[in-house]
């Protein structure tokens, strides 16, 4: 065999004939001449116009290569493509056997590469083959040695080849094999191989060649169908291995038919491209693929167009729970280095997910350890592929993690559900007693202190019970929404009832006429409905423009639960509720020393001052000692403050009358408020008893009764003291009306010490002093001169004490 273009040295009686010593003469040499000027003409050509073409088809490649998304390997089998995944593997880790030390010294894949970025080299191959076509394969060898060498200029193609046989029995005329030089040292270079002798049959062995008299048109397993949708002169191979070379080789061949009718050579075109720079990439295809900046910056080292598609997504990373990330090697398994590491079975890595874990492998799972799992469990020698390769789902609430440790905080249920028990009895218990008012409303001790506000506080303090219901389970949105309203909602309808009973007591206390103020509970009502009015628009503007969520937030451990948000509308009602606490404190104050029956203002006051300190203590206790407690404790805290703020002022206000009632006292006036001097006429809010039935006429009697013996004593009294003026004489007797007792003096007595004495102090005490420390008008305690209690008139009123009628 002669290499290096030396020469066949093969013997025969073929090679013989064909090429013996002859004679050329003078007309012979000139019609060589001849040919040979034509055919340097006619190769310019070619090359000019592949040159042309080259662009073009640079061009129309990247074009098309970015409208081509679907694969052409996406329908193949995919028992074609493990297997061809499985030589992969074998080559690159030099498990070859004895591939490369039997004749067959190629090893082709069961797949199809997407062959559109070697357009230009195709195009280049077909308008050669037109021009042998034209002018016929059986010419010189100096026309096919430049043809071959000129499709060599092609940055792709590495090897080209022309063959020409005879049409007859297939027998080799012609053979041209030009390949270039590994590194692109040196100038192309002409070889020969025993499987293409002159004079015998070309070996079928080859990937890249087949025998039109057995496969009419190429039409050979060899070569991949070409696409519907294309028409080529040729055909493709299927990728394979060279065993002699070390490198991955795709071929493509086209047939030429002999000249005329009774041509006697046919011809064969083959180029190879070697594709050892094409790298298998497992992983998912990137959607939507990226495109070159300018199309003919299409070159060998664009990552993304040297990928092979048909491999894509054939990883074996569990897809529940993995992602595959490919990991291009950058040395190959091989020792000599040849095998690139473009072409390796596994060269990605299986990483988890966000919310999956490995403790074993925390940053991936090897993807040729995955291969090997992955054919030990389909053989079923092994379910390490299914059991420890295997990323863990993340505890709830993780959305990355390192280990099983749990991320969100644990609730109590059992707890919490005997908080919520307490709360939803004290929310029963709060209606059955409205209910229970509302049936005992004429009852004295309930109709003084208006039912209707009552019941509104007791409905209000239901509604705060509520509140524990909405944080009982895991926050959502709507829970969160149902949080805002009954807190506030709920606050605000029992403290302006409370609030309201007590401005009324503060607006009679603080009159400084003789006229009594008189508030009815309508009047009240009226200027309550515009407060309500407000914190319902309020609501309901936070609800629709802002509504509230829950956002998560961590506690000392660092495990995530969810809590409603706060923001400026919290912010600006919780100014609102503190201004509005501050009002009522004042309004208090200002009554501290107001008296009323069944001492009932001063409840209601001790109420008001206990919502506002469990509210600002309570709020304390968030921010500064509990402000990263966990999901129990804020719930525990809140029941703390419902507790402590409702059930407090239930007790505080409606406690007293209930046991009355059930003592059989609730018609009787309190005793103490008597001793002070209160009729019944006075009402716990200041005025008299407004009736909206009918008036009880032994009631009005019992009272005009009271007002006439006060009259008749005041009057007996006047009579007394001008008969002692005008009878200056008359000296008062141990024991009688003018006796100094306590140290009174009579009117008379003490103008005279008045004269007399004019340098000591004057009495310690004037004459009408009550023993709550409210003094009358031109009045005068009866009990000092002997008479009974006498008080002033229904027109007369005190400024500094109980109110009189």
């Amino acid at each position: 065999m002669r290499k290096n273009g030396t020469g066949p040295t093969t013997t025969g009686t073929t090679w013989t004939e064909t090429h013996k010593p002859v004679t050329i003469n003078h007309y012979q040499l000139k019609q060589i001449c001849q040919f040979k000027w034509h055919t340097i003409v006619f190769t310019i050509l070619v090359v000019i116009l592949m040159s042309l073409n080259e662009v073009q088809s640079t061009v129309s490649v990247t074009n098309r290569l970015a409208r081509n998304v679907q694969k052409i390997g996406a329908h193949s089998d995919k028992d074609a493509i493990d297997s061809s995944l499985q030589i992969v593997h074998d080559i690159s880790t030099e498990n070859f056997g004895t591939l490369c030390l039997t004749v067959i010294s190629y090893r082709s894949l069961n797949i199809a590469i997407n062959p559109e970025r070697y357009e230009g080299s195709r195009q280049k191959v077909d308008l050669a083959a037109v021009v042998l076509q034209e002018v016929g394969v059986n010419r010189h060898g100096g026309l096919l040695d430049a043809l071959a060498k000129g499709l060599l200029s092609d940055e792709y193609i590495t090897s080209a080849r022309i063959l020409a046989t005879n049409i007859t029995n297939g027998i080799l005329g012609t053979s041209v094999w030009w390949v270039k030089n590994v590194g692109g040292l040196g100038g192309p270079r002409r070889i020969e191989e025993d499987g293409v002798q002159i004079g015998t049959k070309p070996s079928t062995k080859y990937p890249w060649f087949e025998d039109e008299d057995s496969s009419p048109g190429l039409r050979s397993p060899k070569f991949v169908p070409s696409p519907a949708s294309t028409s080529f002169k040729g055909w493709w191979t299927y990728p394979y291995y060279s065993c002699g070379n070390r490198r991955w080789i795709l071929s493509y061949s086209v047939a030429i038919p002999p000249i005329g009718i009774h041509g006697s050579m046919r011809g064969f075109l083959s180029i190879d491209i070697d594709i050892s720079d094409l790298h298998i990439n497992q992983c998912d295809l990137p959607i939507p693929r990226p495109v070159p900046s300018r199309p003919n910056q299409l070159s060998n080292h664009d990552e993304v167009f040297n990928e092979i598609d048909v491999f894509h997504n054939f990883h074996k990373c569990h897809e529940d729970s993995m992602q595959c990330e490919y990991r291009q090697l950058r040395n190959g398994f091989t020792k000599n280095n040849f095998v690139t590491a473009g072409w390796t079975r596994g060269a990605y890595q299986c990483m988890c997910k966000a919310g999956y874990y490995s403790i074993r492998h925390p940053f991936g799972f090897n993807g040729t350890v995955m291969e090997i799992a992955y054919r030990e469990f389909q053989d079923n020698i092994s379910t390490y592929y299914d059991t420890v390769f295997r990323c863990q789902r993340c505890q709830p609430g993780c959305i990355t993690c390192v280990g099983p440790t749990p991320c969100l905080a644990t609730y109590n249920w059992v707890f919490r559900i005997s908080l919520l028990t307490i709360s939803v009895l004290c929310a029963v218990f709060t209606l059955s007693l409205a209910c229970y008012m509302y049936r005992h409303r004429k009852v004295k001790v309930f109709k003084v202190a208006s039912p209707i506000f009552l019941t509104i506080t007791l409905l209000g303090c239901a509604i705060m019970y509520l509140e524990m219901a909405a944080i009982f389970p895991i926050l959502d949105v709507y829970s969160c929404i149902v949080t805002k309203w009954t807190r506030h909602m709920g606050f605000c309808v029992t403290y302006t009832a409370l609030l309201m009973k007590t401005w009324r007591v503060s607006l009679t206390y603080r009159v400084k006429s003789a006229h009594k103020v008189k508030l009815t509970d309508k009047q009240l009502l009226q200027w309550m409905v515009p407060i309500l009015l407000v914190m319902l628009i309020y609501l309901g503007t936070w609800t629709l423009s802002a509504t509230p969520t829950a956002e998560v937030i961590k506690d000392k451990h660092d495990l995530k639960f969810k809590q409603c948000s706060y923001n400026w509308w919290d912010h600006s009602l919780a100014i609102g509720e503190v201004l509005f606490l501050a009002w009522g404190i004042r309004v208090c104050y200002n009554v501290r020393n107001a008296e009323s029956l069944y001492n009932e203002a001063r409840m209601i006051s001790y109420a008001i001052y206990n919502i506002a300190l469990v509210n600002i203590a309570m709020i304390a206790f968030h921010l500064f000692i509990f402000p990263h407690a966990g999901p129990d404790i804020k719930y525990l805290l809140g029941f703390i403050r419902t507790q402590l703020s409702t059930s407090t002022t239930i007790a505080l206000v409606f406690g007293p009358k209930v046991v009355r009632v059930l003592r059989g006292q609730g018609d009787q006036w309190d005793n103490r408020a008597k001793v002070r001097g209160i009729t019944a006429s006075f009402s716990l809010n200041g005025i008299g008893l407004v009736q909206e039935d009918s008036p009880d006429l032994y009631q009005e009697n019992e009272e005009l009764k009271e007002e006439v013996q006060k009259l008749a004593a005041q009057i007996e009294f006047m009579k007394i003291v001008h008969m002692e003026i005008n009878n200056r004489h008359i000296k008062p007797k141990p024991g009688g009306y003018f006796t100094l007792v306590a140290g009174f003096q009579s009117p008379m007595t003490k103008g005279t010490m008045a004269q007399t004495q004019t340098s000591k102090p004057s009495t310690q005490q004037n004459s009408g002093v009550s023993e709550d420390g409210h003094s009358g008008t031109n009045s005068i305690g009866a009990n000092s001169i002997g008479y009974p209690s006498v008080h002033a008139g229904p027109n007369t009123a005190n400024s500094n004490g109980t109110e009189r009628v």
